[in-house]
């Protein structure tokens, strides 16, 4: 039996936005770019809106003016991806996005909520986000009611996976401000 290789071909975000322009992929439609393909995102259930709803809260209150909190919004991550996650804690000032998405060199903080996306954002995303040196992601995993927090990017992966679980605390990376696990996941 012989092997056929097949190509693919990829789609990059220039092209990407100008299928959104021409009408071939319509406001409704809930995909991002990743890697050069076209994925569906998944439903938002309500106790994933939720989480986000209240993370972005806690974020924009405690950060103030000291951070841009991006909720479910591009990222520009190279030439062939263009994820959304569901939070993105970028750099000031907040101007610098009008013309633009942020890249990684801009990022703070990425935080994707996850429940039936859990595989999905362990696999697919985290591994981009390494690659294009985004410096922490944190996995807020509602199934079991922790979070992983994955810093120092090397190749495709993080060096460092720490869970946090109830009573335990993450620091926000470059501030001096904290969020417990509690409190993100509603626990107390």
């Amino acid at each position: 039996m012989t092997t056929v290789q097949l190509s693919k071909r990829l789609i990059n975000v220039e092209e990407y936005h100008l299928m959104a322009e021409v009408g071939i992929l319509k406001p409704e439609d809930r995909v991002e770019l990743i890697k050069g393909e076209i994925f569906h995102k998944s439903p938002i259930g309500s106790k994933h809106a939720s989480c986000v709803n209240l993370l972005a809260k806690m974020l924009i209150i405690r950060l103030g003016d000291e951070a841009v909190v991006r909720v479910q919004n591009p990222l520009t991550i190279e030439s062939l991806s263009e994820p959304e996650p569901d939070i993105a804690v970028v750099r000031i000032p907040f101007e610098t996005y009008e013309d633009r998405h942020p890249t990684p060199a801009d990022v703070h903080l990425l935080i994707e909520v996850a429940d039936s996306t859990l595989e999905k954002d362990r696999n697919v995303k985290l591994p981009v986000y390494a690659e294009e040196q985004v410096p922490e992601v944190w996995i807020i995993n509602l199934n079991d009611a922790e979070i992983e927090a994955y810093q120092f990017p090397q190749g495709q992966k993080y060096k460092q996976m720490t869970i946090f679980q109830a009573g335990e605390s993450l620091q926000i990376p470059g501030f001096d401000l904290e969020i417990s696990v509690d409190e993100v996941l509603k626990l107390n």
